[in-house]
């Protein structure tokens, strides 16, 4: 998708390999926590940026003073106040946070709805329908019985996620696969996983799960049990590092909409993707698939009170 920070992600990057090694602070952040403590000059100049951060970006040291109402040395006095060395490093943390937060600086209006619909309608239910689009288009049916065979013969599978998205799914996959009587176990620690990848064996499977495929923790992992000869699967982004380090990619692109305050859709299409996958598996187990869920159900029901078509175990 393209976000328009191209100009301000290239200055950023130009600017930041001359002198920075170590992760920029947050520039934006320390305009708003130091605001207080300006001079009424400087906090003009504050204004300004604030008001428009690609302006400033952009702007020269004269044309900042002269949109504030201040003298150029006040906009070189503002950059020292909030902890700069000066224009130039300021100008460099301004673009960075520019690159990272572009999105979250100004609202986005939701998409057009009709009259008698709140606009989240189509920010939810329309971004989810588009993710399990991609899927059907994206997913090769054969890749999915290809993934149920090798968890069905796996020994044991390990299911490995890291961040907000991924680990959930990682542990609704333990969550799913459990119940066909698969031995299955979900981590997002990174030492955890780092310990679980070394300990398997050539009959044993990693399921690994990324929303980027970029996260050097998992891809990492893979990379150590593919050593170690256990087979391995990701959900992931396509033509990704992840995808490129494991037997089997289940792979699907969903653009997002940019919107900052919704979450992320690509968790529908990966979650699909699962429920895909753990079928497969249910009707590849089969009879013995049937035999446990059936267990679960007789404990779950025998335990509380319940119908037999209520949600297994939920």
């Amino acid at each position: 998708m393209d976000t328009g920070i191209g100009a301000e992600e290239s200055k950023a990057n130009d600017l930041g390999t001359e002198r920075y090694s170590k992760p920029i602070p947050d520039i934006l952040s320390q305009i708003k926590d130091s605001y207080a403590e300006l001079r009424p000059a400087e906090r003009r100049v504050a204004d300004v940026v604030l008001a428009d951060v690609t302006f400033a970006v952009d702007a020269s040291n004269a044309e900042i003073a002269k949109r504030a109402d201040v003298s150029e040395p006040t906009v070189t006095r503002f950059c020292r106040g909030i902890g700069c060395d000066g224009v130039r490093d300021f100008k460099l943390k301004l673009a960075q946070s520019l690159v990272v937060g572009r999105l979250y600086l100004a609202p986005v209006s939701p998409r057009e709805q009709s009259e008698d619909s709140s606009p989240l309608w189509n920010v939810v239910f329309g971004e989810a329908r588009n993710a399990l689009s991609a899927v059907e288009r994206s997913i090769d049916p054969a890749d999915i019985l290809r993934a149920a065979n090798l968890v069905a013969e796996a020994h044991q599978v390990l299911v490995f996620g890291l961040g907000g998205s991924s680990t959930t799914l990682a542990q609704e996959t333990q969550n799913r696969l459990f119940r066909y009587g698969v031995v299955v176990s979900a981590h997002s620690d990174p030492y955890i996983m780092k310990m679980a990848a070394s300990a398997l064996k050539p009959n044993d499977l990693l399921i690994a799960i990324s929303g980027t495929g970029r996260t050097r923790e998992v891809v990492e992992v893979v990379e150590l049990a593919r050593h170690y000869r256990a087979k391995t699967i990701a959900i992931t982004a396509p033509d990704s590092d992840l995808a490129g380090a494991v037997d089997l990619a289940l792979t699907v692109d969903v653009p997002e909409f940019p919107d900052a305050l919704k979450p992320t859709a690509s968790r529908y299409a990966f979650l699909a993707i699962l429920d895909l996958v753990s079928t497969a598996v249910g009707y590849r187990l089969e009879p013995a698939a049937r035999e446990t869920l059936r267990r679960i159900k007789y404990t779950v029901v025998t335990h509380r009170k319940g119908k037999a078509s209520e949600p297994l175990g939920d």
